[in-house]
């Protein structure tokens, strides 16, 4: 019978053995391939020493007789530990495993730690870098996906999750990801897809490489897959630790005031000439948002994608918001197919997890055109407009210039629950601009005019004193108060601080069905 010593001793060796992964071959490959290891990702992600890992010494289940070689850990690390002092779950694939292919245990080890973090109400993080399910357990592999996306979707709205891809996420292993709130990829060296390159080739017949088929640019830029591309490794695990800090533990729970020293009641008089005296000349939002919000600091999400909508986290007297605004000097803010997806996604988001929105309105409308309206902009413009009026958190409204029609409503409006709807002298709220108010309004007279244009000028400018205001509006309660650009900032803070304690709740349900 061993002794104690030889019992303890045996511990060590395994605990060192699991720590090797799949050796130190494969490790080395991992390095030159420009990757880290499974647990370098989880030292970088997390305070220093804070990781308490769970089921190192799991393995995988092969059937009797295989002569499958057995890895403790079997493929994933998972564990919990800190981030910025706060409990957060994480597992981290390790592809020098199997190329970090899914079987059953590894599926399980998941499972568990997505189970305890339901249980005690803390963010998950997952670090994905797998060639996906394990071929030789067939169909049990593709059960332990199931249950991996099972559990993302129960833990949808309740516990933050954010998805990390730092190689390949093939398969069914991207619907994973693709359920969780946030997705960070790295540029050069992940990539997601359903089909890969050479599926693609042989069934379309289209040339692609896994780059330009489903890399980081890709999915950033053009599909809307992820919300953030990271030039490492490292960059990558900062902006999840970036997005956590706007984030509570849960859905009970409300984000962390954070102290500042920048002043609430400051004033930028910069805003008080960042609107053009043209109305058709663009500006850029940014300005904008990095004049209000604490230290200037605003953390965009999906920057690259549908960018004439911009969405992303800041604070504000040292409260988390979210911020939606429309970007006049890309396709002049107009609200379009992806534009809308992007907003009402990021929306909802925020109402999930008690982060109160600020959007800031220069709207001229829904994009108009054929590709858009058989794009079904009317349904996914929709999905906004169902996410604004289903959010309870305070919403902040500031219209800087443009409101016009539809899109006035659907961006926060008073009559979709906004709580402090507030405009800026340079706003302009009506069904359209005054040229084609003009033009269908006095139809007639222009065309019985000697002189149309002299007399359509006049129309124009008559109608823009009269209407192209926001006083209106303000006469009927629609918005709350009218102030000067400069004062924005003290302004939101005090209705923030207001709203602190909001109380809103919509009608009992299952669920409601957004147009999706």
């Amino acid at each position: 019978m061993p002794s104690n010593a030889e019992r303890l001793n045996r511990l060590e060796e395994l605990r060192a053995e699991s720590l090797m992964g799949g050796g130190q071959a494969r490790i080395d490959r991992q390095h030159e391939a420009g990757k880290l290891t499974a647990r370098e990702r989880i030292d970088l992600l997390l305070d220093p020493d804070s990781f308490v890992e769970l089921d190192a010494f799991v393995t995988s289940r092969p059937e009797a007789g295989s002569d499958t070689p057995l890895y403790l850990g079997d493929g994933v690390v998972t564990g919990h530990g800190t981030v910025d002092g706060r409990l957060v779950f994480v597992f981290s694939q390790d592809f020098t495993v199997f190329g970090g292919s899914l079987s059953e245990a590894y599926a399980g080890k998941i499972c568990k730690i997505m189970d305890l973090a339901m249980n005690v109400g803390a963010p998950i993080i997952g670090l994905n870098d797998s060639g996906g399910a394990r071929i030789q357990e067939g169909v049990v592999s593709l059960g332990g996906y199931a249950d991996i996306f099972l559990r993302n979707v129960l833990a949808s709205g309740v516990v933050p999750q954010i998805s990390v891809i730092l190689g390949p996420c093939a398969g069914g292993a991207v619907y994973s990801p693709a359920i969780t709130d946030f997705t960070v990829m790295v540029e050069g060296t992940s990539y997601m897809f359903v089909t890969g390159p050479n599926v693609v080739r042989a069934v379309t017949h289209e040339e692609v490489d896994a780059e330009s088929l489903g890399g980081a640019g890709v999915h950033t830029s053009k599909s809307g897959v992820a919300h953030l591309a990271a030039a490492d490794e490292s960059d990558a695990l900062d902006a999840v630790r970036r997005i956590l800090a706007h984030l509570p533990q849960n859905n009970l729970e409300a984000p962390a005031i954070v102290p500042t020293a920048d002043p609430a009641d400051r004033m930028d008089p910069s805003l008080d000439t960042v609107v053009p005296e043209d109305p058709h000349k663009p500006y850029d939002m940014h300005d904008v948002i990095h004049a209000v919000v604490d230290d200037r600091d605003f953390l965009e999400i999906q920057p690259a994608w549908a960018p004439n909508i911009i969405i992303g986290f800041a604070r504000l007297g040292g409260r988390s918001v979210g911020i939606i605004a429309q970007q006049p000097s890309v396709l002049a803010g107009a609200l379009d197919i992806d534009a809308s997806t992007k907003a009402a996604r990021f929306v909802r988001t925020c109402d999930c997890f008690n982060v109160p929105i600020v959007s800031f309105v220069d709207v001229p409308g829904f994009l108009p055109g054929v590709g858009q309206e058989h794009g079904g902009i009317i349904k996914h413009g929709a999905k906004l407009l169902y996410a604004y009026c289903e959010a309870t958190v305070p919403k902040l409204t500031v219209i800087t210039r443009k409101a016009y029609g539809g899109a006035y409503d659907v961006m926060s409006s008073k009559h979709i629950r906004g709580d402090m709807n507030f405009a800026w002298p340079t706003a302009e709220i009506a069904v359209m601009g005054a040229d084609g108010a003009v033009n269908i309004i006095f139809k007639d007279e222009l065309a019985a005019a000697a002189d149309p244009a002299a007399e359509r000028a006049r129309l124009v400018a008559d109608y823009e004193r009269e209407f192209a205001n926001p006083y209106i509006a303000a006469a009927r309660g629609y918005v709350d108060d009218v102030f000067r650009p400069s004062e924005t900032r003290p302004r939101l803070i005090r209705a923030l601080e207001m709203l602190a304690t909001k109380r809103a709740s919509n009608p009992r349900k299952k669920h409601g069905n957004i147009p999706l």
